[in-house]
């Protein structure tokens, strides 16, 4: 069962057959449209996730709280894909994410009124 308290944000899917929840704390879950769960992804660099967005592709973006990180995984939800940037990046606080096709960057909106603009090569 999924508490309320537990979810912290959410994303669908492109198609709109996925929906994304994080935990306030360290999960990613993957749900079908219906309710039921898909996958559970818990990792070190997913301990209080902020924001999620899903990419026309349907790759998922997430930012990591603790590590402050940016992390991509795939559609499934299962597995952590790639960790595109930390705090060495100039990763800081990070809230939001978002991927603009038009200009092949992600666009991070971080805590403070900063926001950080990576580009997807």
């Amino acid at each position: 069962m999924l508490l309320c308290f537990a979810v912290f944000e959410c994303a669908v899917s492109p198609t709109g057959d996925k929906l994304y929840i994080t935990s306030k704390f360290d999960k990613l879950l993957t749900l079908a449209r219906n309710g039921t769960l898909l996958a559970t992804l818990t990792d070190p660099d997913l301990y209080l996730p902020h924001g999620i967005h899903v990419t026309p592709a349907g790759q998922v973006l997430l930012c990591g709280g603790v590590p402050q990180a940016i992390l991509q995984v795939g559609g499934k939800g299962r597995r952590k894909l790639a960790t595109l940037a930390t705090h060495k990046d100039g990763v800081r606080s990070p809230l939001v994410v978002c991927y603009s096709g038009s200009t092949s960057s992600i666009i991070v909106g971080q805590n403070g009124d900063n926001i950080l603009v990576l580009r997807v090569k």
